[in-house]
């Protein structure tokens, strides 16, 4: 079955196996010759001609069709001389069945076609009795064409099922490949918004204990000193239990896609509140329910990185209003500021990239930029498909509130 299956084209050792076979036909011809029909024993140029037919069968795998031709031009001689006429058929039917095995049906059919014609007018110059008897006999021409010609078209079968079999394999490496590349991405998202936003809030809220440190340090209001470092504290309590989340997706072998619980709408008031513990004055909307989880944690990452960046670019307590609502099967969001915006000298980070690609996670748009009209400011906009949330007039607020800074 392997050697059936295997493209002889493609064979191992195809020149030594055909060499064999070559000599293994020779053999039997010379058989043949010596020990049937005795009164057609070929004389000095029958065997010349009987051994040079079977030289060609070395080759019958790189040119069938000339190796046929030059098997046919030996032959036809040979058996025109009335010499045993059984010894040279194995190796003129292997030539056809080459031929029938890599060739064109059409091609095949054409051949052996010629070739009994050929065949049956050489006989018919010889013996009318031998022509008959070689049409009688045509039947095993005809089979071994037909032979040839099924164990191609099986093994085009065979290959056509290696092909999808490796060309499935490769999606699947592929796919897997993508899904370590995206599981990734989003490992690297969360970790930048996780520590940007915790860091940004961290470095504000310790410059305010300092300034309280050093501002009059005769009247240490201790009240203002103890509350920036409890707000430091709980900043680092907050991000060192997202940070352990989300690292505990890298660890798990068992359950590769376990993210733990995802952060959602619920989440916002509390990052309205770390932004009003850094400085600034937060005016906070809702009105949206029952969103996806994958669009609810879209839309968190994506307000906690635009209030990060409204803390850390729009200068001393910048006024942020943040938007959140359903509309037509859809969640928009917007964050705006009255700041002076990112320093455009400045290195650029991940920030806008991060949120961008989290709103085409779950299939959205956002758009991030100076706010028009001269107003002044940032803007981030961003639009999730969220088919479960009720449109704008149904929808339930979830909160609103206003929250600014403590003097």
């Amino acid at each position: 079955m392997a050697a059936i299956n295997r493209d002889p084209l493609t064979a191992p050792h195809r020149d030594r196996n055909d060499a064999v076979l070559a000599a293994v036909l020779l053999a039997g011809a010379v058989c043949l010759a010596s020990f049937t029909d005795e009164g057609r024993s070929p004389d000095a140029l029958g065997w010349t001609l009987l051994v040079a037919a079977h030289l060609p069968i070395v080759w019958r795998r790189r040119h069938p069709l000339l190796v046929l031709a030059v098997v046919f031009a030996l032959v036809g001689p040979y058996h025109a001389m009335d010499n045993n006429h059984a010894a040279p058929g194995p190796a003129s039917y292997v030539a056809l069945y080459t031929l029938a095995v890599t060739g064109r049906p059409l091609r095949t059919i054409v051949t052996g076609v010629a070739v009994l014609t050929a065949s049956v007018s050489i006989m018919l110059t010889v013996n009318t009795h031998q022509a008959v008897e070689l049409l009688r006999i045509s039947g095993w021409v005809i089979a071994i064409l037909f032979a040839g010609v099924d164990v191609r078209y099986y093994r085009q079968y065979v290959a056509s099922i290696v092909e999808r079999a490796e060309r499935a394999e490769r999606t699947r490496e592929e796919e897997a490949r993508r899904r370590v590349t995206e599981e990734r991405l989003r490992v690297a998202r969360d970790l930048h918004d996780l520590l940007a936003h915790s860091i940004t809030l961290i470095g504000v809220q310790t410059s305010v204990a300092a300034h309280v440190l050093t501002a009059d340090p005769e009247r240490l209001d201790r009240a203002a000193v103890a509350k920036a470092l409890d707000d430091i504290a709980e900043t680092c309590r907050s991000a060192r239990g997202e940070l352990r989340t989300t690292l505990e997706v890298l660890r798990e072998r068992d359950a590769p896609d376990a993210r733990g619980p995802l952060p959602g709408l619920h989440g916002l008031p509390d990052l309205a509140e770390a932004a009003r513990l850094a400085g600034a004055r937060v005016d906070l909307s809702v009105r949206a329910d029952d969103v996806p989880p994958a669009v609810g944690a879209a839309a968190y990452r994506i307000v906690q990185e635009a209030l990060t960046n409204a803390v850390r670019h729009a200068g001393p307590e910048p006024s942020v209003h943040v938007e959140v609502h359903a509309e037509r099967g859809a969640l928009r969001l917007a964050v705006t500021d009255d700041g002076i915006g990112p320093d455009p000298d400045g290195t650029p980070g991940f920030g806008l990239v991060g949120m961008r690609e989290r709103a085409r996670s779950v299939g959205g748009t956002l758009d991030a930029g100076p706010r028009g009209g001269g107003a002044g400011g940032f803007e981030v906009t961003a639009v999730l498909p969220a088919s479960a949330a009720p449109s704008a007039s149904a929808a339930v607020p979830l909160t609103t509130v206003t929250l600014e800074r403590d003097d």
